[in-house]
């Protein structure tokens, strides 16, 4: 009996040590939770679970739920099952176990039994969009299933590590390079997540060699990576500034995503800096997107005002900072989580959701404004989509191929990169701007006007080209302009085409401070009587004043240094002057020509862009007769030929502007005005 008693003691302690054991896991448990490490605090409410007397029903079904929860945000989807199952077996008193149960049998594809659970969750909860969204997605789910779109995926093993890898984004002028980010290894610290229960991410790059083929990923040493979370990046138009996401972390206080500059400085970027978005310091700002225009940034928050869960926000970005915020509202954004937005060149926004009809997890969507400024939103479909998450998508330029990202087929719920393809018919244009007789114009901008009523400025690339995309049968203006240089005008149009195509565009700028060749310009022999081969050229000449109605020039013709001084002159003068008879005779009024013969007097001065022609030549040469003279034969008459040339010159570029009311504006104003006019 007195042995009875001692046992029966023992296991009266041991289940008050067990009790009071699962009462600290769950204390633990709840702090975790409280700032966000979910990893952490689903090991100890499983550890309360475990240590509950199943008797206990009412604080095993809490257990269970808070377990559920945390595997749940951590992408543990079989476990979140699992332990939802027994929150639901042990009757806990909120319905919402049986919506996050059909979530999460949903993203496991499990359709039928999800539907199950919305329908008993709908019961309590008649009107809830969330449940109603995913009872209909449980319907379709399977015959898109049966009923691929025309897209193809493939998964990138190159780019794709042990753990996960995520938020591709191309860069470069030619898309040469893939920032993503990714938890392997490699990256910073040797602290795991309290979140995730692996390494915090880091970014990541691949280039491609000289033959276009993606070389293997490497670590970017810079700043932009620490030893906390690096998410999602973007980049400026201009490709100078990427926008970031970073989530550090305080053990006493939750953690909230924030959005970071650096600045491209060579081949490095700086610093990190803290974009301040608002002066809400308990909201999240992260998934930063950049629209094509590089007029918004737009990124996801809960902060409040939204639509419910995670939204889409934007706000204005000029050369004073940053303006309002704006949320996207309905029917972009739901009661459920927007995520991930990111912008196709042609102005199309792609962003993944849990809250619209989709497969499963976060689905890829497709939004348009029409021409009333609606939103229209369309699900990608299988294969882009899976029960599984499927996010971050970046487009190859403007062609509809890229990169994304999924954990679908993972059970740890790491994500991996996958490539995406889609046959389209792409017509587009491709523009160089540069300068005449010279190097592309970095600085320059192309003004697009279509009788369809696009309005587009371009920047160009630093190679000094732009690529846009265009439709058939609308008749576009192309305006080449640069600071410095004169305006040089495009027209197109194409019609309907059954195959991609592109059309290149020249747009060769004279300058408006130095002195432009007129190249190809022939007279008869000892002679200013102009060769018909003449007319190309000059008629070049005769559009470029057309286009420039505002300038003046002064049309100069040089000869070499053989013959009399005397007669070089009046004979390139007789020439000036029989290049200004014949842009009369096209139309162009004489009083904004003026024809001036040189002779031998001002003897060419070789810019960079010649001595590539001429390697023997080197820059700033002038090529008088002493210099000449001492060239082998051969070289002297290239020189020669050099020196006998058509220039012009532009002398005003206010021909016709002035009068009484407007004598006081500056030609800066001016030229700017009609720059502005022509936006």
């Amino acid at each position: 009996m007195k042995q009875w008693t001692i046992l029966s003691l023992i296991f009266a302690c041991t289940l008050w040590l067990s009790s009071c054991s699962a009462e600290s896991n769950v204390k633990k448990g709840d702090k975790f939770y409280a700032i966000g490490e979910y990893f952490e605090a689903a090991a100890e409410y499983r550890k309360a679970y475990m240590r509950t007397k199943p008797k206990d029903r009412i604080k095993r079904g809490e257990r269970a739920y808070k377990a559920a929860d945390c595997f749940r945000k951590i992408n543990y989807t079989a476990r979140a099952i699992g332990s939802y199952q027994n929150a639901a077996r042990y009757k806990y008193k909120d319905s919402i176990v049986y919506f996050y149960l059909a979530e999460m049998q949903r993203k496991n594809g499990e359709y039928k039994k999800a539907a199950q659970n919305y329908e008993i969750y709908l019961q309590h909860q008649p009107n809830d969009v969330l449940a109603k969204n995913g009872l209909q997605s449980c319907n379709l789910a399977p015959i898109w299933k049966k009923r691929p779109t025309l897209y193809t995926i493939k998964k990138e093993t190159l780019f794709n590590g042990r753990r996960s890898d995520f938020s591709p984004m191309l860069a470069g002028d030619d898309m040469e390079q893939l920032y993503f980010t990714s938890t392997r290894p490699q990256a910073t610290g040797n602290e795991v997540s309290g979140i995730t229960g692996i390494k915090p991410a880091d970014f990541f790059m691949a280039k491609k060699d000289e033959q276009g083929k993606w070389q293997q990923p490497e670590h970017i040493e810079s700043e932009i990576n620490s030893e906390y979370d690096e998410g999602a990046c973007c980049f400026s138009p201009d490709g100078k500034t990427m926008y970031f996401t970073r989530c550090t972390h305080d053990p006493e206080y939750p953690r909230f995503a924030q959005i970071y500059t650096s600045q491209r400085s060579d081949a490095s970027w700086s610093a990190p800096k803290l974009l301040e978005i608002s002066k809400d310091t308990l909201s999240s700002y992260a998934h930063p997107a950049i629209s094509p225009d590089g007029k918004w940034l737009y990124f996801v928050s809960d902060m409040p005002g939204g639509v419910g869960g995670l939204d889409i926000w934007r706000i204005q970005i000029d050369e004073q900072g940053l303006g309002g915020v704006d949320n996207l509202g309905e029917p972009i954004n739901t009661p459920g989580n927007e995520m991930f937005p990111t912008f196709r060149p042609n102005g199309e926004l792609y962003f993944s959701s849990d809250g619209h009809i989709g497969m499963g997890g976060l689905d890829l969507y497709k939004a348009e404004l029409d021409s009333t400024e609606k939103w229209h939103i369309e699900n990608l479909k299988v294969p882009m989509n899976s029960q599984g998450d499927d996010f971050g998508m970046t487009f190859d330029g403007l062609h509809n191929r890229g990169f994304f990202c999924t954990n679908r087929g993972d059970g740890r719920g790491w994500d991996h990169i996958m490539s995406f393809v889609c046959p389209e018919i792409l017509i587009t244009v491709k523009g160089w701007v540069y300068e005449k007789d010279g190097y592309e114009l970095p600085e320059a901008l192309v003004y697009m006007v279509g009788n369809d009523g696009t309005n587009l400025k371009l920047s160009v690339k630093a190679d000094g080209s732009f690529t846009q995309e265009i439709k058939p049968n609308v008749d576009y203006v192309f305006l080449g302009t640069c600071q410095g240089f004169l305006n040089h005008k495009e027209e197109l149009r194409v019609d309907t085409s059954s195959v991609s195509k592109e059309y290149v565009l020249q747009f060769e700028l004279a300058s408006i401070t130095a002195p432009v060749l007129v190249n190809n310009v022939f007279y008869e022999f000892d002679s200013a009587a102009l060769t018909e081969a003449s007319t190309v050229p000059l008629d070049s000449l005769v559009t470029l004043m057309n286009e420039n109605p505002n300038i003046t020039i002064e049309l100069s013709s040089h000869c070499d240094y053989r013959g009399n001084d005397e007669y070089n002159i009046r004979l390139s003068q007789r020439r000036a002057e029989s290049v200004v008879n014949y842009l009369i005779d096209h139309g162009i009024v004489q009083d904004r020509l003026t024809p001036v013969g040189y002779g031998e007097s001002m003897p060419k001065v070789i810019r960079k862009k010649l001595t590539e022609r001429y390697p023997f030549l080197h820059e700033n040469d002038t090529l008088t007769e002493s210099f000449i003279m001492k060239l082998p034969e051969e070289q002297q008459e290239i020189c020669n030929a050099l020196n006998r040339r058509t220039e012009f010159r532009v002398l005003r570029t206010t021909y016709g502007l002035f009068d009484a009311k407007t004598s006081a504006q500056t030609t800066d104003s001016i030229d700017e005005n009609r720059t502005k006019e022509f936006e």
